[in-house]
């Protein structure tokens, strides 16, 4: 049993909810999303998504875009990513880690040689947000050979022909944008959320995250309530770019805004 498939069956023994937190890889530098990731472990998260950086990430909005300037100025690569997740490896083997990104870089490095390493490093699963499930069966085929997850992305807008599509060759968890627009926009409307996620459970048994959005706790545990996953992001990295120059207090921030969130998750859900 993998690592995701395993958290998620802990989770509903528990009657939990999973906490996924969202940081891009080396921003500002390596040995902060190191420390960083096992700091959220601490705060009580289930899985980590694990942003590969690129220079033009078109489905997030400015803090996330900066996230990966930051990191990309600093050196950042694929290949630092999977050397961040070794090193995280070396500690912890349990939580599972997702890395999520933009295809530019994983077809400049080859669907082979990228699943292999990712495999190597201990990568459980991968989320690519600008390949389409009707282009992605060469890249399904070597994330399948190396025991990866395929994430994908639903959306408000998407028919039901995708939703059918996308339900076939998931793997892991699928992936719900709760919003219209890029990360970090906008106000939740939870009946909405609901009603889609409703639509979307007709067609596939695998746990659904939501993300897009999930700025408190309050708004994460009324997510809690109707997805099986909660994924924040921008409000973590808003606290990095906050703290340019103070590293122990951002990741300080991050550690009180998880531990506020499970806390609130759990309180209405057990």
């Amino acid at each position: 049993m993998s690592r995701l498939d395993k958290c998620f069956e802990g989770l509903r023994e528990t009657k939990q909810k999973a906490l996924v937190p969202f940081i891009t890889a080396g921003d500002p530098d390596a040995g902060f999303t190191l420390a960083c990731m096992h700091k959220m472990v601490d705060a009580g998260v289930d899985i980590i998504e694990l942003g590969v950086p690129f220079s033009d990430p078109m489905a997030d909005g400015p803090v996330i875009q900066k996230a990966s300037e930051r990191a990309l100025a600093a050196g950042m690569s694929l290949k630092g990513v999977f050397q961040i997740v070794k090193k995280f490896r070396i500690e912890n083997q349990s939580t599972p880690i997702i890395l999520m990104g933009y295809l530019n870089p994983i077809e400049f490095m080859g669907y082979a040689a990228f699943s292999e390493q990712a495999a190597v490093a201990g990568v459980d699963g991968v989320l690519i947000v600008d390949i389409p499930p009707e282009e992605s069966a060469d890249l399904l085929e070597e994330l399948k050979k190396n025991q990866l997850a395929s994430i994908y992305l639903l959306a408000p807008t998407s028919p039901k022909h995708r939703i059918q599509r996308v339900a076939e060759i998931a793997s892991g968890y699928i992936y719900y944008v709760s919003l219209k627009g890029v990360t970090g926009a906008g106000n939740l409307q939870l009946d909405d959320v609901r009603n889609k996620l409703a639509e979307i459970k007709k067609q596939t048994s695998l746990p659904l995250a939501i993300g897009f959005g999930v700025k408190s706790p309050e708004i994460a545990a009324e997510i809690a309530k109707i997805g099986d996953a909660v994924v924040v992001g921008s409000a973590l990295i808003q606290s990095i770019t906050n703290n340019p120059d103070n590293a122990e207090k951002a990741q300080q921030e991050i550690f009180n805004l998880l531990s506020s969130m499970r806390t609130a998750m759990d309180a209405v859900t057990q």
